[in-house]
């Protein structure tokens, strides 16, 4: 794809008068996402030593820092390191992380005591993906649709349905650079007859009713379950990957309705919070849209995106990108380390 990295920013230049070298991770609901980098003036920032740990098989976010800290002290080719950044969904409140997703309590001063790091800290994950958006690789990114030349300076709008549902907004030449969101856990709307007949479904179900109770992993599993009681069928299948095979390999009706119903009400919102923000592109990343490349570029996602009214042609040359990067989260977290450094 012929397209610079968004916002005119290919490679990422470290600001350090020494090399240094630190970790960074991304950590979410189900997987933490771990690597680390040499920081040396005039150097490019890479990720290296990456490895991906399942949340669930670790005690602790404590116990997967360790677990690192521990592979590269016996890695011969690793520097040493005393360092981390952690990238981790939810908010902090005084030492304790607010979150509903994570496998585990995170309290920040007992992380930093049994991580094996001299020091760390603690940054909201869509915060580091916003981060990482001017060092992504262009051929991460494919167009879903809008004006690919369009949108190179301005806001853009970053959205993860994965395990929940992140949102950031990127500010080129801000300070910050990145306004942190919970727009996850803002209130859904429904746009049509259906998507209305399942949120009353939903509300029934839940005191809130947020966005990400449909458009996440977990969301898609509850749209699924609300459309088979619609119909007055028992849900056949028990998670989103089960769900997706069967609308891929299988043909399973219901299975592609939800689906592409779960791609239209994405698209939905996404264009209501370009509007909102003003963004001038915007990037789709998280596990569930790698998985749903092909109803994504269907075009229901782009179809209520666009539906917006009188505000419709203020949406039609913004670019929605689809963004294929298993290290997105890690590069955030070290660029947003490197980008707090004093320049002096």
């Amino acid at each position: 794809m012929n397209r610079p990295a968004p916002h005119g920013a290919a490679h990422f230049q470290a600001q350090t008068a020494t090399a240094k070298a630190i970790v960074g991770a991304d950590v979410g609901g189900t997987y933490a996402r771990l690597g680390w980098t040499l920081l040396q003036p005039g150097s490019d920032l890479q990720v290296q030593g990456f490895r991906k740990y399942a949340c669930a098989d670790y005690p602790s976010l404590a116990a997967i820092l360790r677990d690192y800290a521990d592979w590269l002290a016996a890695e011969s080719d690793a520097p040493a390191i005393g360092h981390a950044v952690v990238a981790i969904a939810g908010v902090l409140d005084g030492d304790t992380l607010l979150n509903t997703n994570l496998a585990w309590p995170v309290s920040l001063a007992a992380t930093r005591a049994q991580s094996g790091f001299q020091s760390l800290e603690l940054i909201n994950d869509f915060v580091a993906v916003a981060q990482a958006m001017p060092h992504a690789d262009a051929a991460a990114l494919h167009l879903i649709c809008g004006d690919a030349a369009h949108g190179t300076r301005g806001p853009a709008l970053v959205l993860g349905p994965g395990t929940g549902l992140g949102v950031a907004l990127y500010l080129p030449g801000g300070n910050p650079p990145v306004l942190a969101s919970e727009a996850g856990h803002a209130a859904l709307a429904a746009n049509t007859p259906q998507e209305q007949d399942v949120l009353r479904l939903l509300a029934r179900r839940f005191a809130h009713v947020d966005n990400e109770r449909v458009l996440s992993g977990p969301g898609l599993m509850n749209l699924y379950s609300c459309l088979a009681e619609l119909q007055g069928t028992a849900p056949r299948w028990q998670d989103p990957a089960e769900l997706i095979a069967a609308a891929q390999n299988q043909g399973d009706a219901l299975a592609v309705q939800s689906i592409d119903m779960f791609c239209a009400w994405l698209g939905a919102l996404a264009g209501d919070l370009a509007l909102t923000f003003g963004a001038r592109s915007v990037y789709l990343t998280g596990g569930i849209t790698g998985h749903l490349s092909g109803p994504l570029h269907g075009g229901g996602f782009q179809k209520r995106f666009l539906a917006k009214g009188a505000l419709s042609a203020a949406l039609q040359q913004v670019p929605v990108w689809r963004v294929e990067h298993g290290e997105l989260g890690v590069l955030g977290a070290l660029a947003w380390h490197v980008d707090n450094l004093p320049t002096s």
